[in-house]
C-alpha cells in the first residue's frame, strides 16, 4: 500500500504544476508603453552630453590663491617642496573660521597629524589624523564650520 502511495505523490505534483504553467501570464517591464495613455508617472530625463560634476584640476594645472599669502606661509611651502613627495600630496587650504583666516595643512596619509594655523603661523590644532583619525580633539567643529574654501598650494610632484 505504501509503494502505490509514493507513486501517486509525484504524478499528482506534476498535475498541479502542469495546470499552473498553463495559465496565460503576460509578463511587462516597467519601461513598457502601455497600450493606450501613460503611466501617470513622470519618466526620468534622458542623459545629456554634459558634465554633471565640476572636475578637479590635476596637480600641475592647479589654479593656486596666492593672494595675500603670510612670509611664515611661503616659507612652510618652500620648505614641503624640498621635503619627500607624500601619498596623498601635501596641501595647503585657506578657510575662514570662527572670525578668522585659517590655513590648513594636509600632510599625506596614515596617523599624521592635519595643522591648522592661525594667520601669524601658530597651530591652533590638528583636526584630523592621529590614531583614530579624528584629531587632536581640540577643535571638533573645524569641518562643520568653515567657510570660504581657497586652495593656497598643493605638491605639484
Amino acid at each position: 500500500m505504501h509503494s502505490s502511495l509514493f507513486r501517486l505523490v509525484p504524478v499528482a505534483a506534476l498535475f498541479v504544476l502542469g495546470a499552473a504553467c498553463q495559465r496565460n501570464v503576460l509578463v511587462t517591464t516597467p519601461t513598457d508603453t502601455p497600450a493606450t495613455g501613460t503611466t501617470g508617472s513622470i519618466s526620468t530625463p534622458a542623459p545629456t552630453s554634459e558634465n554633471t560634476t565640476t572636475p578637479v584640476p590635476d596637480g600641475g594645472m592647479a589654479q593656486f590663491d596666492t593672494t595675500a599669502r603670510p612670509g611664515w606661509l611661503e616659507d612652510r611651502i618652500q620648505k614641503l617642496s624640498t621635503e619627500r613627495r607624500q601619498n596623498p600630496p601635501a596641501r595647503i587650504m585657506r578657510y575662514r573660521y570662527e572670525g578668522q583666516v585659517v590655513y590648513f595643512e594636509t600632510l599625506g596619509g596614515g596617523d599624521q597629524y592635519s595643522n591648522l594655523y592661525d594667520q601669524s603661523g601658530k597651530i591652533i590644532c590638528h583636526p584630523d589624523g592621529g590614531i583614530t583619525g579624528k584629531g587632536d580633539g581640540n577643535c571638533r567643529y573645524f569641518t562643520k564650520r568653515r567657510t570660504e574654501e581657497r586652495l593656497v598650494w598643493q605638491d605639484p610632484r
